[in-house]
């Protein structure tokens, strides 16, 4: 397992400055956002400099690439957007396969019109997983061009919301290009440390030989995000499980501060 961390946890636009803190903080892959770059997270173009800028950075620091970015909101109720978020999204596949990184993450996206990472109660609704799947399909299509994974995470607040709905778009879609984001942190809103344990526990078992890559971030009994290792989630147990499962991919970080990422690094490299 190769521990790793969001690029966006340091400041900067420069792919050179960034990838150096990382390499700096202890962590050997990130997770790229093309903010880093100076770009938008989701651009119209990634100029051909950008990605040579990148590759370099990322060759100077010895920090390699595992995933890129390329979230927007698949279930968005305004069909436009959700056009233009694909659109997008074909710009950082064609981005992630000219720097060989291997797997784009996606946002399964929700009903609330304002913030791709909002709970809303349409959500639930049979068109909200159709309007997802519709997206999903046409995704794939696009990296099945370029030789790219696509990797989709349970969120609360999402679509797709546990371990179950995840294998059943899998299922849905029949492309082995569509794989699992596992945060633990994002599998229940409010636990105890035992029944937290016992979600994800269930959750890795459950979707074994299909997550390319899991998260490390963590959560407070009353629901609040916080640092890994400072919540309610049996980070040891995790890492572990992840283990038997077969999983060795990055386990990458995020929800921190830069002045908090060397801790964060040593505790993770502690457990795998």
């Amino acid at each position: 397992m190769q521990v790793g961390v969001f690029a966006k946890t340091f400041p900067g636009s420069e792919p050179a400055s960034v990838l150096a803190a990382v390499r700096d903080a202890g962590f050997a892959v990130t997770q790229f956002n093309l903010a880093c770059a100076g770009l938008p997270s989701m651009p119209d173009a990634v100029p051909d400099d950008a990605i040579s800028a990148i590759a370099a950075a990322s060759d100077a620091s010895g920090v390699a690439l595992v995933v890129l970015s390329g979230t927007y909101n698949m279930a968005h109720p305004n069909k436009a957007v959700r056009n233009d978020g694909l659109r997008r999204l074909g710009v950082v596949i064609e981005a992630a396969a000219a720097l060989s990184v291997p797997l784009v993450t996606l946002c399964t996206g929700t009903r609330n019109a304002d913030d791709q990472w909002a709970y809303h109660p349409d959500n639930a609704d049979p068109e909200a997983w159709a309007d997802m799947a519709d997206e999903m399909e046409k995704a794939l299509q696009l990296a099945e061009r370029h030789g790219v994974d696509l990797g989709i995470e349970p969120e609360q607040a999402n679509i797709v919301t546990s371990a179950s709905d995840a294998m059943r778009l899998i299922a849905e879609m029949g492309s082995k290009r569509l794989r699992i984001v596992l945060d633990p942190a994002n599998l229940f809103e409010r636990a105890s440390p035992a029944e937290a344990r016992a979600i994800v526990a269930a959750a890795v078992e459950h979707i074994a030989g299909h997550v390319a890559m899991a998260h490390a971030k963590d959560r407070l009994a009353d629901g609040r995000f916080t640092t890994a290792g400072r919540g309610v989630v049996d980070f040891a147990d995790f890492v572990a499980r992840l283990k038997v499962s077969g999983f060795d991919g990055p386990l990458i970080t995020h929800g921190l501060s830069a002045e908090e990422a060397p801790g964060v690094a040593r505790f993770l490299k502690g457990l795998v």
